[in-house]
């Protein structure tokens, strides 16, 4: 997600009347410190699907997930945030046989695709983690 970190000052300032920016908080901090609503994915998801026709929506995280939200309501207007339209290589690997495996592996006992880092690097990550999951969450109802 830190691809993401030109769009929002775009869509910010002079670009389309009405739009509003909704971003993951895995954006970079300009981005999220600039954008209307901040959430996580389930937030984005609910949000979209609350929203009334005609909104517009500029949307910072994974291009699948936008791109999907906006198959699901035609009756809205929902961007990609980032123009560069970059993938997330890592997102595109989760899929329902590859969580199948790895969660029938943890069943037997086996722990695959164990991710291992540094104490200093696992000490900023649950830090950030946990920052994440601090974050109030507007919401459209706030």
């Amino acid at each position: 997600m830190s691809d993401i970190d030109t769009g929002a000052p775009v869509a910010a300032e002079g670009g389309e009347p009405g739009i509003r920016i909704l971003v993951h908080p895995e954006c970079t901090h300009d981005v999220v410190t600039r954008a209307d609503l901040v959430g996580s994915t389930e937030f984005i998801i609910k949000t979209i699907e609350a929203a009334p026709a005609g909104s517009m929506w500029a949307v910072g995280t994974e291009l699948n997930l936008v791109q999907r939200l906006a198959r699901e309501h035609p009756d809205q207007e929902i961007v990609f945030l980032d123009r560069s339209v970059c993938y997330c290589a890592t997102m595109n690997r989760i899929d329902l046989p590859h969580l199948v495996w790895a969660l029938e592996s943890l069943v037997d006992g086996v722990v695959v695709n164990r991710i291992a880092v540094d104490p200093d690097t696992e000490h900023h990550a649950k830090v950030a983690l946990q920052r994440m999951l601090d974050l109030p969450g507007r919401s459209h109802r706030d």
